[in-house]
């Protein structure tokens, strides 16, 4: 049974190949990048793309020029500022060049807008030569067709390059499409045309742009977390700042008071030694002199021990005064 099974099945594929062979095998090729070069439309938006991407290229190496040179400042003032400061201008000349980069990745990244631009530039094209092909494949009953710039070919007969005529035919669509009445182009420009619905473009065009707008909304989101992180730190380093400048003038003023207790130590010290001396002194002055003039002694001294305390204290404040308008100005 097994036997009688598998003679039938080669019958049957002697018999087909037989037949193939009898009337031959039809193939023909394309050249996809020629008809390309030839098409007028394709070859404007080409140009215009190109222009584009140009420009966005052209947008990119400015804004990289700018964060070279504020490094480079950075590196020359660097003598001049504090940890903090230093570490915080670092940190936004590096938010600032990942922002550039990202959006260097959105314009020319593989799922980027040139590749998604050239992609749909490509597809109306592509679709002409497609059923250019399909009609001309089918008209002079051709078996095969390649395609001569996907395909590694090492020879080529022209005699099957099939090229021109699908370029003929597209040039023939275009000048068909084009070949209408002013008052039918005119309606054509003022109401929205409803296209053919193309089920599998439309599926792949909507997954495309939900892909687009989930990686948009995953930078928008990246980039909102980095600003947020970057306020942060800023706030915490401010706060940071200005404890430390409280402490400053917490541990000014503690030395400020300890001084003020010392020089109060050293007039009781002084008062005291003054009425011993007083004491010994009392055969030739009486008793209410030596205190009166030990007093107005000691109103003489502290008076002037005051107005330098004032003078010392009135420097120290222009001092700190002038330190916080050049942190201000470094900033």
């Amino acid at each position: 049974m097994k036997n009688n099974v598998l003679f039938l099945l080669t019958l049957v594929f002697m018999l087909s190949l037989s037949i193939h062979a009898q009337r031959g095998v039809r193939i023909a090729y394309v050249d996809t990048e020629y008809i390309l070069e030839n098409v007028p439309e394709y070859q404007e938006a080409t140009a215009q793309l190109n222009d584009k991407a140009q420009k966005w290229k052209n947008e990119i190496q400015e804004k990289l020029a700018v964060i070279e040179q504020k490094r480079k400042d950075l590196s020359n003032e660097k003598a001049l500022l504090t940890k903090e400061l230093i570490d915080e201008r670092e940190e936004d000349i590096n938010f600032e060049e990942q922002e550039i980069l990202d959006y260097q990745q959105k314009r020319f990244g593989p799922n980027g807008d040139l590749f998604i631009q050239q992609k749909q530039l490509m597809q109306p094209v592509q679709d002409q030569i497609f059923a250019a092909v399909q009609d001309l494949a089918e008209g002079r009953k051709y078996d095969l067709v390649l395609d001569k710039s996907e395909t590694n070919m090492l020879y080529s007969n022209k005699a099957y390059d099939i090229s021109e005529q699908i370029l003929r035919s597209i040039t023939r669509a275009s000048k068909r499409s084009q070949a209408q009445s002013k008052s039918e182009r005119k309606a054509a420009e003022d109401e929205e045309l409803i296209p053919e619905i193309n089920y599998e473009k439309e599926a792949r065009e909507k997954a495309l742009e939900e892909k687009k707008a989930e990686r948009e909304s995953a930078i928008e989101k990246a980039r909102q977390e980095k600003l947020a992180a970057r306020e942060a730190k800023v706030k915490a380093a401010e706060e940071r700042r200005q404890k430390i400048l409280e402490e400053r003038e917490k541990a000014k003023q503690s030395k400020i008071d300890d001084r003020n207790k010392t020089v109060e130590t050293e007039e009781n010290e002084d008062e005291a030694s003054k009425t011993t001396e007083a004491k010994a002194d009392g055969e030739t002055k009486t008793r209410a002199q030596l205190i009166e003039e030990n007093r107005q002694k000691k109103l003489a001294d502290r008076a002037a021990r005051k107005k330098a305390l004032e003078d010392k204290k009135k420097k120290i404040l222009e001092e700190r005064e002038k330190a916080k308008d050049s942190t201000n100005t470094n900033n």
